[in-house]
């Protein structure tokens, strides 16, 4: 699932393939765009912030991409065959004379001027991986509304950017708090550090192929050494701390678990 992390992977991916190369190909496969041609400009650099990715290019544009839930960016070599996904999914094909790059499934995808980027990304919070962090603003956008729940107010990239679905159950686990607890009935201490762990689960993984939360805390077991995550995607399964199984429920179409003996709080 694509978060903070996996987009900024993403990023330097597309950013090794494509930055300083002149395009031999473009083709935006939306109604809005579908008539635009870069072909020839040069490829500036690709720039991850928060989950949104920023392609620019020579003479001022910039290429905006989200990948939300099932969004893809695939790079190939010279006449090797794209496996991403079926033709009718491709939405972007960015093409030089040694890669090209293939969007999949992108459900957001626009061209604008670089110099307009704020009207794309200029409502996000402090990046969790980004030059711009901020731990006392991203504390302060979160205790805001102190009615919210736990799991709303983590996954609102107005108030931190960066955290998705995978990310928001781990951290709700960690401060053994439910992810429907409102974020005023922690501690302020407890708030604090989820914004510190946020920052440092998200740094652990920005290198890594394979996300793990289990490996990045200091607390650490067999247990916890054999499994990647804590909670998500852990149904039915003992919880690493008391054994309790995992329980999940969908939460606006999204999967959210937790354990009903380590984190207090109301439930689904």
């Amino acid at each position: 699932m694509p978060e903070g992390d996996t987009v900024l992977q993403t990023a330097r991916r597309l950013d090794a393939a494509l930055a300083d190369q002149v395009l031999t190909g473009f083709d935006l496969r939306v109604p809005r765009f579908a008539t635009a041609d870069l072909t020839g400009r040069t490829v500036l650099g690709v720039n991850a912030r928060g989950k949104h990715l920023l392609t620019r290019f020579q003479g001022g544009l910039t290429l905006h991409s989200h990948l939300r839930m099932e969004g893809a960016w695939r790079v190939y070599g010279h006449g090797e065959r794209w496996r991403g996904g079926p033709s009718h999914q491709i939405r972007a094909v960015l093409a030089t004379a040694e890669r090209t790059a293939v969007g999949y499934r992108l459900p957001v995808l626009e061209l604008l001027r670089t110099e307009d980027e704020e009207q794309a990304v200029g409502h996000l919070g402090p990046d969790l991986l980004g030059p711009d962090w901020d731990p006392d603003t991203a504390l302060r956008n979160l205790l805001a509304d102190p009615g919210r729940r736990v799991g709303d107010a983590l996954l609102d990239q107005r108030n931190l950017a960066g955290i998705g679905n995978v990310y928001m159950c781990e951290l709700c686990f960690m401060a053994r708090a439910t992810p429907w607890l409102p974020v005023g009935e922690l501690p302020l201490p407890l708030t604090t550090r989820l914004v510190s762990t946020a920052k440092q689960l998200l740094e652990a993984n920005r290198d890594r192929p394979m996300r793990t939360t289990t490996r990045a805390t200091a607390a650490r077991s067999r247990s916890r050494v054999r499994e990647r995550l804590f909670v998500y995607g852990r149904a039915g399964r003992p919880c690493l701390r008391c054994a309790t199984p995992i329980r999940v429920a969908d939460r606006d179409n999204r999967p959210t678990y937790w354990c009903p003996c380590c984190q207090s709080g109301p439930t689904a």
